[in-house]
Formats: C-alpha cells, sequence, structure tokens
C-alpha cells in the first residue's frame, strides 16, 4: 500500500504514487537563502529543509503543489524536476530534526 502520510513517507522514503505532479527542486546557484519557500510549504508534505548552507526540497516528501513558486520565491529558483532521483541518506536526516519553521 502506497504511504499516504507525511510520517509514512518519511519512513518508507516512498513518494505517493497517486500525486500527478513531478516533485520541485531547487537551483542552488541562484538561490539567495531567504527560506521563503520552506515557510511556504504545506506542513502535510514538509518537503523543503535547510540543509547545511543550502535550501533542499526531498522529493519523495515534494507533492509539487506548486505553494512555493513565485511569487512566493522572489528569485524563481525551483523548478519542476521530471528526472528526479531519490534523496540522499544524509538529506533523511532533516524531516527528524526540530526546525525552526
Amino acid at each position: 500500500m502506497a504511504a499516504s502520510t507525511r510520517a509514512e513517507r518519511i519512513e518508507s522514503r516512498e513518494r505517493n504514487p497517486k500525486w500527478r505532479n513531478v516533485p520541485l527542486r531547487i537551483e542552488m546557484s541562484e538561490c539567495i537563502n531567504c527560506d521563503a519557500c520552506l515557510r511556504h510549504c504545506p506542513p502535510q508534505f514538509g518537503a523543503i529543509f535547510n540543509h547545511s548552507i543550502d535550501v533542499i526540497i526531498i522529493p519523495e516528501l515534494c507533492s509539487g503543489c506548486d505553494k512555493c513558486l513565485p511569487p512566493v520565491c522572489p528569485v524563481d529558483c525551483i523548478y519542476p524536476d521530471p528526472d528526479w532521483k531519490p534523496a540522499p541518506d544524509d538529506w533523511w536526516q532533516e524531516p527528524t530534526t526540530a526546525d525552526v519553521y
């Protein structure tokens, strides 16, 4: 059965196959680290994190809902990622840490 809750997606590290939109990615060479995207990612997905100096989107948690796109993102550095790959292992530490947002 497909992981439907955020907790289940974190546990299984799998994206819900029912989501029609592809996950999004942040182009860090364009990002200004304003964290607006992080604050606008709906909590039921909670896919955006500060990871060291970068801001990342864990594709398995991202529904592609577009809530982080302009006008939220002032520099338009978030793009659809149709060729997404599973998040690296170290990214999965982020959902288990206390986040200020």
